[in-house]
Formats: structure tokens, C-alpha cells, sequence
């Protein structure tokens, strides 16, 4: 007997395209959900061509972006186009029998198609209706297209990432959107908690800026409680230390010490009992303060051996440290192999794992992103009219 999906038999309409909406209906349709994502027929989705890499057909063409699959995967492609009445009314009606409703229009985008939470629920009273922009749907910049980049630069994030004397960077991928699309997941699996009280949907109105800012953490307390404006520090820590990226004879290693007793052990590791004694470093405090001096000083010791060595030692003492692995030696690590990050799917397909581990109850069996109008004769119940697609 299969394990049961926590969420199988919800059904989901995925309106949204790029990221942070799919990121979060691919995290429900994981869960087990039936996520029916609309696409436009010519095209689809932007992602579908943003490569390479692309996937290669039997043909010699291009397949699906390596993109658009790290985000649709297990999802039903239907083609439509919603500027038509047709495409509108099929729309409405696979709403009208959605538990969950995720769309990324600009604001008031919904509305001249009749697609707005005001409209839906007036037919589904139940329906938890998700709307992601990129600053929400107030404010003086509600109208602005917003983008993972822009908002990174807005928000704060590029100001506190580079090195202090580089520029300010971006984080290596579209994070903001990330984080945006788990909390949708977040927000959405709590109102469906609360619906199961109420029998009453809602409507969910998130931000990629608002998110930004929240997911600063220490970094805006950091701010707030000190009045100055946190700098950017490489790969640094501003709260501890030594918690950084450190040379050694052959490479480099992070080696991440959060307390005052693993900085004991580490002391001990580098044979470097002085060290543990030494006024400048005998609390985390003075060890921020002192960080220039400490870094020098552990340098100088970890050069004299390989990273081989020091993992070996490090670890064996219990020291937080790590190789800088390239995504070769990622997928190569035997504890991600242990816990199975990458799987197949029921195509054979290459896919990244959802981190997600239950006991009792399952994920969805691994699919790989649909191809554009797939699924366009799927219908959840026999009074949809699938054929009429609006194409």
C-alpha cells in the first residue's frame, strides 16, 4: 500500500510564469496537489527560452530549458490564450474548480481579464487565490514590473554581497524569487488550514520587495538596532567569527565556528593552544572585533596543509568546515547521493530532489516539466470544454 500525498486531491491553477509563482505551485504539486499550469500557445511560459542549456529532442532541435524545468516540474500544460473569450472562459472554469489559485499578473492585470480574486470567488467562495508582483498591490510603485535582479539591488541584498573594495553583486541564483515562492507556499497551505475551519477561501497578496526586506534578518536588525548601514564583507560573517573562507596549501576550505567551544577545538585542531589564550580572541565579541588578526593568523596555520588534511582533522574535532564544491563535486558528495538529491524521472529525465523527508506520509512520484499544451485534453471534470483553448 503507497504512502499517502499530503496534498493529493487539492487541485491548483498556476497562472504565473517565470519564477517565484512556479516555484511555489512546483513545491505544491511535490506535495501531491494537481497543478494545471496555463500557458500562452505561442511561446508559453518566458523560462521556455531562457537557455542554454536546452534539453535536445529526437530530432537534433532544442528541447525544454534547462530553466524552465527546474521549476515546472510534475505540472499539466495547458495552452491557452487568455486575451480570448474563449481562453478566459476556460479559465474561469478550471477556477471554479481550484482549490488554490497562483497568478503573477501586474497589478490589475487579472481584473481586465476577469480573472481577479473579487470575480473568482463570487463563483468559488472557496478559492485561496495567490497574487505575486514585485511590490505588491499597494503603494506608490505597485504598478512597476519587478524582477529578481531589481529587487535584490532595491531591497538591500546587493548592497551587503561582494567583496568590501568590489562591486556590489547579486546572489549566484534569483533568490528573491526563491524565498518568494516558499512564502507563497507558506501563506497558501496556512489559509487552506484556516479554510478547513472557516469553509472560506482568501486572497494573498505577496511582494518580491516585501520579502526582500523580510529575509534580511540579522543583516536589517543589524540596522535597526545600530543605526548603520551594514557593508559589504565577502564572505565575512558580520556576527561571528572565524566564520569565513580561508586558504590553504591547495585550495580553500570555509570553516564555520559558532560558539566559543568549537572555537576551542579548533585551536586544538591547528595545534595552536595559544591561540585559545590569546585576550583578543577569548569570546566571539572580541573575536568580531579582532576578526582582521584572527583571520591572518589562521591562515598562516592552514596553509601549511591541504584541504584533504584539514577536512579530515576539522571534522574529526567536530569543526564546521567544508570544501568549496563546484556543482560537478555536488552532485558527487556522497551524502547528497546518501539522501538521493538527484533523482530520475519517470522519463529518465534528470531532476533536483524536493528536500522535503516524511515518515508516513510521500511526495509525488518524480515528472518532469510538461511540454508546452501537453495536457491541453486533461480535464479535472466533464463539463470542462478543453477543446475550446482560446489557440
Amino acid at each position: 500500500m503507497s504512502a499517502v500525498q499530503p496534498l493529493a486531491g487539492l487541485r491548483v491553477l498556476d497562472l504565473s510564469r517565470v519564477l517565484a509563482g512556479p516555484w511555489a505551485t512546483q513545491l505544491l504539486s511535490d506535495l501531491g496537489a494537481d497543478v494545471i499550469k496555463m500557458e500562452h500557445p505561442e511561446g508559453g511560459d518566458d523560462t521556455r527560452s531562457w537557455g542554454p542549456p536546452f534539453t535536445q529532442n529526437r530530432d537534433g532541435t532544442h528541447g525544454e530549458s534547462a530553466y524552465f524545468r527546474s521549476a515546472n516540474r510534475g505540472k499539466k500544460s495547458v495552452s491557452v490564450d487568455l486575451k480570448s473569450g474563449a481562453g478566459r472562459d476556460l479559465a474561469r472554469q478550471y477556477a471554479r474548480q481550484s482549490d488554490i489559485l497562483v497568478e503573477n499578473f501586474r497589478v490589475g492585470g487579472a481584473a481586465q481579464l476577469g480573472l481577479d480574486y473579487d470575480t473568482l470567488s463570487q463563483e468559488n467562495p472557496t478559492l485561496i487565490y495567490c497574487s505575486i508582483t514585485g511590490f505588491g498591490q499597494t503603494g506608490p510603485h505597485r504598478h512597476r514590473p519587478g524582477y529578481d535582479l531589481l529587487v535584490q539591488a532595491m531591497g538591500g541584498l546587493m548592497s551587503i554581497t561582494g567583496e568590501p573594495e568590489g562591486r556590489p553583486m547579486k546572489a549566484g541564483v534569483a533568490l528573491t524569487d526563491i524565498m518568494t515562492g516558499l512564502y507563497a507556499t507558506s501563506a497558501i497551505l496556512a489559509a487552506l488550514h484556516e479554510r478547513g475551519q472557516s469553509g472560506k477561501g482568501d486572497y494573498i497578496d505577496l511582494s518580491l520587495l516585501d520579502v526582500q526586506i523580510a529575509t534580511l534578518a540579522n543583516q536589517a536588525q543589524n540596522y535597526l538596532v545600530s543605526g548603520q548601514s551594514p557593508q559589504r564583507s565577502g564572505n565575512v560573517h558580520p556576527n561571528i567569527a572565524p566564520y569565513q573562507d580561508f586558504a590553504t596549501s591547495d585550495g580553500a576550505i570555509v570553516i564555520a565556528v559558532g560558539n566559543d567551544s568549537q572555537f576551542l577545538r579548533l585551536c586544538e585542531s591547528l595545534e595552536a593552544h595559544d591561540l585559545a589564550k590569546d585576550p583578543r580572541f577569548v569570546s566571539n565579541a572580541l573575536r568580531v572585533e579582532n576578526r582582521t588578526a584572527l583571520a591572518q593568523v589562521i591562515t598562516d596555520l592552514l596553509t601549511k596543509g591541504s584541504t584533504r588534511h584539514w577536512l579530515v582533522m576539522l571534522d574529526a574535532n567536530g569543526i564546521p568546515a567544508a570544501a568549496i564544491n563546484d556543482l560537478a563535486a555536488v552532485f558527487s558528495e556522497p551524502q547528497v547521493i546518501a539522501r538521493e538529491m538527484l533523482q530520475h524521472s519517470v522519463d529518465g529525465a534528470p531532476l533536483v530532489a524536493c528536500p522535503i523527508r516524511y515518515r508516513r506520509l510521500a511526495l509525488a512520484t518524480a515528472r518532469s516539466a510538461p511540454y508546452l499544451g501537453e495536457h491541453n485534453t486533461y480535464s479535472w471534470t466533464a463539463d470542462l470544454e478543453p477543446d475550446h483553448l482560446g489557440s
